[in-house]
């Protein structure tokens, strides 16, 4: 039997809430977010009493799909990916219109464009076709022009560190959902544990130094 949560791995747990089998992996990364667990759920008794295991082994996860995106860039185009990611992550959504892995991976496609032709000294200009798609551009386009306008000097390396970065985030957010098995906000949920603040639940994730989205937390030449 398949999971009915995600339509591809097989249905091993019971799950009290929903009253039929799923996958582990839904019962893991779902639980208490997706799903309405009991308090009698053998699996979140358990997780309760091995938080900490539970947690490293969903880190190591994540990071483990990050980490072919990460692996090429140098420590400032990284800190560009994770900037961007922020602003992706913490994208104010829409109820009728959520932002989804395939409009991050469009936006990051189109910027990564824009900011290629820019250091080529040609002026290209192209916008996403999903509305969610088009403001997270502008987020990150304005993250990107402030963080430049503080740069004395050429904008050149700026602009292709930046857009290598954008590439990365392109290719997780169209990788790493179908993994997960959620290609509507696989990436998307990753991004949210990843960049969860300190003293939360999931603990520090790899995110920028400061507030998500300031200039100041680049390393400029």
């Amino acid at each position: 039997m398949t999971c009915p949560l995600c339509q591809s791995r097989p249905a091993k747990r019971q799950c009290p809430a929903l009253e039929r089998n799923i996958c582990a992996v839904c019962c893991g990364t779902k639980r208490l977010t997706e799903i309405r667990c009991p308090d009698s759920c053998g699996y979140l008794a358990s997780a309760r009493r091995h938080p900490a295991a539970q947690l490293q082994r969903q880190r190591d996860r994540d990071v483990s799909l990050l980490w072919p995106a990460l692996s090429t860039l140098t420590e400032r185009q990284s800190r560009f990916f994770f900037l961007f990611q922020s602003l992706a992550a913490r994208l104010p959504s829409d109820p009728l219109r959520p932002l989804r892995d395939e409009d991050v991976a469009a936006a990051a496609a189109v910027l990564a464009t824009t900011l290629e032709a820019a250091s080529r000294g040609v002026i290209y200009e192209q916008a996403p076709q999903s509305l969610p798609a088009q403001q997270l551009v502008r987020s990150m386009r304005g993250a990107f022009e402030e963080i430049a306008a503080e740069l004395k000097g050429p904008l050149t390396p700026l602009e292709k560190d930046a857009a290598k970065a954008l590439r990365g985030i392109e290719d997780a957010a169209q990788r790493i959902g179908p993994i997960v098995g959620d290609t509507t906000r696989g990436y998307l949920a990753l991004l949210e544990r990843v960049l969860e603040p300190p003293g939360s639940p999931a603990g520090d994730g790899p995110g920028t130094d400061g507030p998500p989205g300031h200039g100041t937390n680049l390393v400029l030449p």
